[in-house]
């Protein structure tokens, strides 16, 4: 594997920088041009168009961000054609090794430069006529997915209603600095795993570049929808893909501790079962040692790390900023001591009672637009608990129904929750004082903040973490204090309560975020039929608002 370093990557910019103009100058120099041409900026581009033959307005598509990436590499393409070169063999390494194919082609007097009206004819098959379409629309289509936007589904109900599960997003890449990728061998348009497969991966490790970005409209702000890779899944159980690899291990921590709390062992219980706890704690005998449930986790599942960029990715809105205290007390939040102001259509679980015992049928749910799978039927009658947003409930309430909000009791610890301590008596809607960290920031470390901190520090800033009898080891040096890298957020879904996310998680790394949300292109409702309003058109090219 080649790892390159922010300083290894400007020794090859400026080899391929130099390169590529001691090629243009020969170049220049064959097709009859002045040869100091190739040393202008821009200008060198509007000679080379006349060298290759091209039309002038190929001038405009050269100079909007990140099509001229496309268009070097065309030009480059055309260049070699020039030469009398029609095999793959040449074109393709040839475009891609630039800076050493077009200076061989300068220079070498065996190398002979045709006009476009006198390069000898090349009679294209019908195939070779598809594969060239192909390559350059896979190009092209690459370059702007990675640059400029993409194509999002949302398979989950996190953001109900505000974002709805069947919404096709259209996501912004430039608006926070489009991200270099930095795993560039991958087959275009896959994520992390080949299709009509499990666990084969659809990228490779050979070539990893650094956190790179390009300059950025603007900042991430308070309320902005925002896609990124999910940051616990740096880790993956490839069998349960959809859940985080630390929480299947605290599970299988819980599971094997004698000492472990009865409500986590409950949990445990309810998950997998008298006799799957049973099968497990048969399968592993003898006592108990500190990370025995990660062990156990990869001898009974296939477990795989990915790079950032192959990491699922999550939409949720931002809702704390670097440097900011954020605090929820009885679901709402708190930014600095101030209360934030609330999205419009953000959800609860309530628990609904229907008096004359009958409770919500499909249709009046239909007609709510109330999620399916945001609703759990309890134990008792005519009882059921839905995800809501305020106008649900109110139309629900107005239809003789009772409503009461299902809160977690201030105090009562959720060790699901972030940062999974007994030391911090924190859940989902009573979380916090904490300071999201941010770039240049220096914390106190000690026994009680390392645990907010140590997932940054180890997994994200990729430093060596110890703790040796009390004290705290960086890189092999006692510390008691850190300076934070990057920035970091605190993300939250609409679905206040049905929402894996930052309370759950921690914080969201800068070199995690990915784009804006930009627009819903397509809305489909799974449970409705098409002459039920399966389209959602009312959805269709709107955006996301940050409240």
């Amino acid at each position: 594997m080649i790892s390159f370093s922010p300083v290894s990557l400007n020794i090859i910019s400026i080899i391929a920088i130099v390169g590529f103009h001691i090629g243009l100058w020969f170049i220049f120099k064959k097709a009859d041009e002045k040869p100091w041409k190739s040393l202008i900026p821009v200008y060198n581009f509007w000679v080379w168009l006349k060298v290759l033959s091209r039309p002038k307005w190929w001038m405009f598509l050269i100079l909007f961000p990140f099509i001229c990436f496309f268009m070097f590499l065309l030009m480059v393409w055309k260049t070699i054609r020039l030469y009398g070169k029609t095999s793959y063999l040449h074109l393709i390494p040839g475009t891609f090794f630039f800076f050493l194919y077009l200076p061989h082609l300068g220079i070498s007097k065996k190398e002979h430069y045709f006009t476009l009206e006198k390069l000898p004819k090349f009679k294209k098959s019908v195939s070779r006529d598809w594969i060239d379409a192909i390559i350059f629309a896979v190009a092209a289509a690459y370059i702007l997915r990675c640059f400029l936007f993409e194509l999002f589904a949302i398979p989950t109900s996190s953001m109900e209603s505000s974002l709805m599960v069947g919404d096709y997003l259209a996501v912004d890449k430039v608006t926070y600095g489009a991200r270099v990728p930095m795993t560039p061998i991958a087959i275009p348009f896959v994520h992390h795993t080949l299709p009509r497969t499990k666990f084969t991966k659809s990228y490779l490790e050979w070539v990893k570049l650094p956190y790179l970005r390009f300059p950025k409209i603007r900042e991430i702000q308070r309320g902005n929808a925002v896609v990124f890779n999910y940051p616990d899944g740096d880790t993956v159980v490839l069998e349960r893909q959809s859940e985080s690899y630390y929480a299947i291990v605290r599970e299988f921590e819980t599971m094997f501790n004698p000492n472990a709390p009865q409500e986590e062992l409950q949990k445990v219980f309810r998950r997998y079962s008298f006799n799957g706890v049973n099968y497990f704690a048969s399968k592993y005998p003898g006592n108990y040692y500190p990370g025995k449930g990660r062990d156990v986790v990869k001898k009974e599942y296939h477990v795989t790390a990915r790079p950032v960029d192959k990491r699922e990715f999550y939409v949720k809105r931002a809702i704390g900023l670097p440097g900011e205290k954020l605090e929820v007390i009885n679901t709402q939040v708190y930014i600095d001591d101030e209360p934030m102001k609330n999205p419009k259509r953000m959800q609860f679980i309530y628990s609904v009672t229907d008096p004359k015992g009958i409770g919500l049928n499909s249709k009046k749910r239909k007609a709510l637009n109330i999620n399916e799978d945001d609703m759990w039927k309890t134990e008792i009658n005519a009882t059921t608990n839905y995800s809501l947003h305020n106008a649900q409930k109110e139309e629900i309430e107005k239809m003789g129904f009772s409503t009461e909000i299902m809160v977690d009791e201030k105090g009562k610890q959720n060790l699901d929750v972030f940062p999974h301590d007994p030391r911090y008596n924190w859940n989902k809607d009573f979380f916090g004082p904490i300071t999201i960290p941010k770039k240049g920031a220096t914390v106190a470390l000690n026994d009680s903040t390392i645990v907010l901190y140590k997932q940054i520090i180890k997994n994200y800033e990729l430093h060596d973490l110890q703790i040796k009898e009390g004290q705290i080891f960086i890189d092999g040096n006692l510390t008691t204090e850190y300076t934070f890298a990057q920035n970091y957020y605190f993300m939250m879904g609409d679905n206040r309560h049905n929402s894996a996310d930052s309370r759950f998680w921690g914080f969201v790394p800068e070199d995690h975020i990915a784009g804006r949300v930009w627009f819903v292109w397509l809305s489909l409702d799974k449970y409705k039929k098409l002459g039920e309003g399966k389209i959602r058109w009312s959805r269709m090219f709107r955006g996301c608002k940050n409240e």
